[in-house]
């Protein structure tokens, strides 16, 4: 019923809309309503009311409450119906959402909250996730795929991220596979988690971390050399929900394209680590390269040419080497 009184309130486009007339449409008491008006309140709407004249709707909270991130959302699949669950607070995003797919949570799924108290990065690394200050949210995908193409998604992931921050005119780089990164810092992190069984996806968990609103003196003493926000290369806060559903609508078009061929090809123009001299240490041997960032192949994993030898890396920690 708060939603239908919303949706009353957004329509009527800053005009007064009578208690009565609402309540007649709902066939609910007056009291009722009023009710449900400061429930909203509570939420963080700002409504006006008049004995005469009804209720306004002033300003909505800059929250990621589901009916605030869905209203205007052009998306089929990715936080489509039903599909986001909110929390105000939560250890990791990544966590809960893969307990919401293993009891079934439908494709396209999103889990996000205002703040992480145990966000998780790549390769074990905690994740500063700093409350109303970002996004830190996790997809679910329930994708028709083999094991070995789930690494594809993290880079169709970054590829979404990339062209929303475009839909705001900032333009930032993506270091392989997936950071994103504005004058060799930090905004973007992106976490890929899978259960699979031998030539089948059970789900793919995607958690991305997004620095939208935090001030460089908010981040911890050790990251803020190498982390920035959307909104200190702005040099303005962002709208976060606006910044939201615009990653959610690129993520819902490559997810129903299905076309990594062209994901690949925006990917290339992104990135920043082809071409360059890196050092390499590999999530699967353990052992430590540098060489030439050469390309990335069918399944998006990293062509390196390491004094004539080509290796491939599939996961692991990449950094750039500085020019001498």
């Amino acid at each position: 019923m708060k939603k239908t009184i919303l949706e009353m309130l957004r329509s009527a486009g800053g005009k007064f809309v009578s208690g009565e007339g609402i309540a007649e449409k709902l066939d609910v008491s007056r009291t009722a309503i009023w009710k449900h008006i400061q429930s909203l309140r509570k939420r963080g709407y700002k409504i006006s009311s008049s004995e005469r004249l009804g209720y306004k709707l002033d300003d909505t909270p800059d929250l990621m409450l589901p009916e605030i991130v869905q209203y205007g959302l052009r998306t089929k699949i990715i936080g489509a119906d039903s599909r986001i669950v909110y929390k105000n607070s939560v250890e990791s995003t990544n966590e809960l959402a893969k307990k919401l797919a293993y009891d079934g949570a439908a494709d396209g799924t999103i889990v996000i909250s205002e703040e992480q108290t145990g966000g998780k990065g790549r390769l074990a690394r905690n994740f500063f996730s700093p409350k109303e200050k970002g996004l830190w949210f996790s997809v679910i995908l329930r994708p028709q795929c083999l094991p070995k193409d789930a690494p594809k998604f993290t880079l169709m992931a970054a590829v979404a991220v990339a062209q929303a921050m475009e839909k705001f005119n900032l333009r930032a780089g993506i270091k392989w596979p997936n950071d994103i990164l504005f004058d060799g810092k930090k905004l973007v992190g992106i976490l890929t988690e899978m259960s699979a069984e031998i030539g089948h996806v059970n789900y793919i968990v995607i958690g991305i971390g997004i620095n939208v609103n935090v001030r460089r003196e908010e981040f911890p003493a050790d990251i803020r050399e190498i982390a920035t926000s959307l909104s200190e290369m702005a040099g303005e806060n962002l709208n976060r929900v606006e910044f939201f559903r615009a990653v959610l609508e690129e993520l819902d078009k490559l997810y129903i394209e299905n076309n990594f061929d062209e994901v690949f090809k925006i990917w290339r123009k992104y990135n920043i680590t082809l071409g360059e001299k890196v050092t390499v240490l590999s999530a699967e041997s353990g052992e430590i390269f540098t060489g030439l960032a050469v390309d990335i192949d069918a399944e998006g994993a990293l062509i390196v040419d390491s004094g004539g030898e080509k290796k491939i890396v599939y996961a692991g920690d990449v950094s750039i080497r500085p020019a001498k």
